[in-house]
């Protein structure tokens, strides 16, 4: 273990061992002949084990208004049969509970061939080790907690009279997982995670406007130090005083800019859905079938990375026990790549990529993205800029709509400006863009160089994940703008 608490793959595995195994009296030898009970004439099985704690605080208005702590545990046990899943999940991790679950699974997906005997597990052997494994919620000390917010709230009014509302919270969590599966896989992994969220009112003349910020990393409340806290507070805040001032967007179809970070949202909304391997055995991906076809313009390149260091979308091994790894999904303008989980990529003879991802054991996996953003190119953010005559510079993205088999979507602009001779002029509100994610990829003319990835959550399925979006500056031909002067 290194001075900054993380673990190798074998040292989180022991750990996970002890935590998950051994405090319900089993052991990893008890497993295999449990998961030969759960394949039995299957294809693939595999038993997800975890344990979860979570700890949130909020302030509204000066006061702490709220706290709370939970913690959960419990195993899934699914059996895979051609595209039929058996799955069966319990809070009681119980040698009993188990052989419990496991024989419900196996009798949703029974193929009534007999069992094949002789299966090995393999300790884990991945070299990852992308965070720390500290648990943020281990002490019961909310004094730093609550002085946290409390430094927020008072930064946040201090930086100018016309804020007159402030809400923060900070919420905290630490999962150990554990997966062992028929295949072999064994993988144990300790996940950390911070999250700290601010939203501020400014008022002037008779107008309000809100600015939101959030910040969030796998490691413990000390990643909030003093200069990544002045820096969420003043992205809040001057969101919030700019849009004071916002004039009312206009509307037609026109150049668009679109700022680094944040406004990757886009593209893992209207495009990032579509290249998960499920939607494409299904076809209800606007992208099905066009593997090493030209989907977006020469020079897109995007990117799913689950092993960026620190980065709340990043795992040492994905919930399927498989090592996270980089994928290429688009290059240079062509589909080159999916992302997959163990169910998906067999039925699709296709390789895993570390993409199985769940939001507890009492869900099934399916394939995620990690952290996914279109790769930086070679222009200067000014310089795209100043290649636009008239149109719009979108620097932050609120909610949206997407549809993954046509891939219409639309987001609402939280912060925009016109852009005028090549320069960015007047704030404006209510800017919406509307579009086809596949379209918009073919109309991307200039790449900046200054790629910045953020955070984010996603829903599937009625599963939600922690996620990291990003891009760089990007200049977008002919976007449909719906506005509101």
């Amino acid at each position: 273990m290194d001075g900054q608490g993380q673990h190798s793959a074998a040292e989180r595995f022991a750990l996970a061992e002890k935590r998950l195994l051994h405090r319900n009296d089993l052991d990893v030898d008890m497993l295999i002949p449990l998961l030969d009970m759960l394949l039995g004439g299957g294809d693939f099985s595999d038993l997800y084990f975890a344990a979860s704690s979570s700890e949130g605080w909020q302030l509204q208005d000066r006061k702490v208004t709220g706290g709370s702590f939970s913690a959960t545990q419990g195993v899934g046990a699914r059996s895979v049969s051609g595209d039929r899943t058996g799955f069966a999940y319990s809070g009681d991790m119980s040698p009993r509970a188990l052989g419990a679950a496991i024989a419900a699974a196996v009798g949703m997906s029974r193929s009534g061939r007999e069992s094949r005997r002789g299966i090995a597990i393999d300790r884990p052997d991945s070299s990852h080790a992308l965070y720390s494994s500290i648990d943020p919620t281990a002490t019961a000390d909310a004094a730093p907690k609550i002085k946290l917010l409390q430094d927020v709230d008072r930064l946040a009014r201090a930086t100018d009279p016309r804020i007159v509302r402030v809400s923060a919270s900070l919420q905290m969590s630490h999962s150990v997982v554990l997966v062992a599966a028929s295949d072999g896989a064994l993988a144990g992994d300790m996940r950390p995670k911070v999250q700290l969220s601010l939203t501020v009112l400014a008022e002037a003349g008779g107008k309000r406007a809100n600015g939101t910020a959030s910040a969030g990393w796998r490691a413990g409340l000390e990643y909030f130090d003093a200069a990544r806290v002045a820096a969420l507070v003043a992205h809040a805040t001057r969101i919030a005083l700019v849009n004071l001032d916002a004039r009312p967007a206009p509307a037609g179809v026109m150049t668009v800019v679109l700022g680094p970070g944040f406004p990757g949202v886009l593209l893992h909304e209207a495009v990032g859905h579509g290249l998960e391997g499920d939607a494409h055995r299904k076809r209800s991906s606007v992208f099905a079938g066009r593997m090493g076809t030209a989907v977006a313009a020469p020079g897109v390149t995007v990117i799913d990375d689950g092993t960026l260091p620190g980065r709340i979308g990043s795992l040492n091994s994905d919930d399927e026990g498989t090592p996270t790894r980089r994928n290429v999904l688009i290059e240079d303008g062509k589909l080159t790549g999916l992302m997959q989980d163990r169910l998906n990529a067999r039925l699709m003879n296709d390789a895993v990529t570390g993409n199985a991802r769940r939001q507890s054991y009492a869900h099934l996996p399916m394939p995620r993205m990690t952290n996914t953003f279109l790769a930086a190119g070679g222009h200067d953010p000014a310089e795209i800029v100043e290649s636009v005559g008239r149109g719009i510079y979108a620097a932050g993205f609120g909610g949206g709509q997407v549809d993954i088999t046509s891939g219409q979507f639309n987001f609402s602009a939280t912060e925009a400006y016109l852009i005028e001779a090549g320069r960015v002029t007047a704030p404006i509100r209510g800017a919406t863009l509307i579009g086809l994610g596949h379209e918009a990829l073919h109309r991307i003319s200039m790449i900046g160089n200054d790629l910045r990835l953020e955070n984010g959550m996603c829903g599937k399925s009625g599963q939600s994940v922690s996620v990291g979006v990003g891009q760089p500056t990007v200049r977008i031909e002919d976007m449909v703008v719906g506005g509101t002067g």
